[in-house]
């Protein structure tokens, strides 16, 4: 598919503080709102999720990237719109649906999701990265779920995250007490995949995506949608999941070249690049 061919997917909702651009099959969404350190406001939400639906509908895209522009991921919500705000709870629910819908959409995108964090990444900003599946971060990095400060519940799916990340009590640790922790507690803790210098984590953050891009689709997403199942799912029913997804993997062309390649002693089609030093 040609790249005007991909605009017809381009997101519906356009925002000034949304970026949306595809490139190789490689779809970027990056918040771009630095002088607020990338806080959503209400318009916003609304345009990011336009932009995950638009990267999901998209067969040009094959890989995602999340991001922040300034040095910052997303310090969560803009808490500025809340000052004074007067809503029923059914009001304050559908403020919610689009964030709702945003993690939901990346969570079960048969894609490759992998959000690249410098500077901070608070409340709302930390569920979002957490609907990674991989997440690339600076030792500058700072996560906290800072919800309890302001009185709030988590958001972005994080209730659902973090304790199969982490487990229920250090999630309750981190929830509970908003504590504030680097990139490097955040990799010993499992919620980072790699640490990367500021400098290299947006070449890095492409590299992975676009080596992820080439990975066996329906063998990805029948993967991701496994592991999203296995904690609320039986023994039995995941065994017979896995059964039917590999009938369906190993009709695939893709299967079938990398057994010839392999057998020919040829380089496979898909590698992981080896983070640099």
């Amino acid at each position: 598919m040609s790249q005007q061919e991909s605009r017809m997917f381009a997101p519906a909702c356009v925002s000034e503080f949304v970026r949306y651009d595809v490139d190789a099959g490689v779809a970027r969404i990056t918040l771009d709102r630095p002088d607020r350190r990338n806080a959503i406001d209400v318009p916003m939400r609304a345009a990011l999720l336009a932009a995950v639906q638009a990267a999901t509908a998209d067969p040009a895209v094959r890989a995602v990237v999340l991001t922040g522009a300034g040095g910052h991921f997303c310090s969560g919500g803009d808490v500025s719109t809340m000052r004074g705000a007067s809503m029923s709870a059914e009001q304050g629910r559908d403020r919610m649906a689009p964030i709702g819908a945003c993690a939901r959409a990346l969570l079960e995108m048969p894609k490759p999701v992998i959000a690249a964090v410098d500077g901070i990444a608070f409340g709302g900003g930390f569920g979002l990265c957490l609907c990674a599946d991989l997440v690339l971060a600076t030792p500058a990095a700072r996560f906290c779920l800072s919800f309890m400060r302001i009185g709030l519940v988590p958001n972005f799916a994080a209730a659902f995250t973090l304790p199969r990340l982490v487990g229920l009590q250090r999630a309750r640790q981190l929830i509970y007490t908003a504590a504030e922790i680097d990139g490097r507690q955040a990799l010993e803790y499992g919620l980072v995949s790699e640490l990367v210098d500021a400098g290299r984590l947006a070449p890095r953050a492409a590299e992975v995506a676009t080596a992820m891009a080439g990975m066996p689709a329906t063998a990805f997403a029948l993967t991701k949608q496994a592991l999203l199942r296995s904690s609320s799912s039986e023994l039995a029913a995941m065994v017979e999941m896995e059964m039917t997804s590999q009938g369906v993997a190993f009709n695939t062309g893709y299967h079938q070249q990398a057994v010839e390649r392999l057998l020919e002693k040829k380089p496979p089609l898909y590698s992981f690049p080896a983070p640099t030093a």
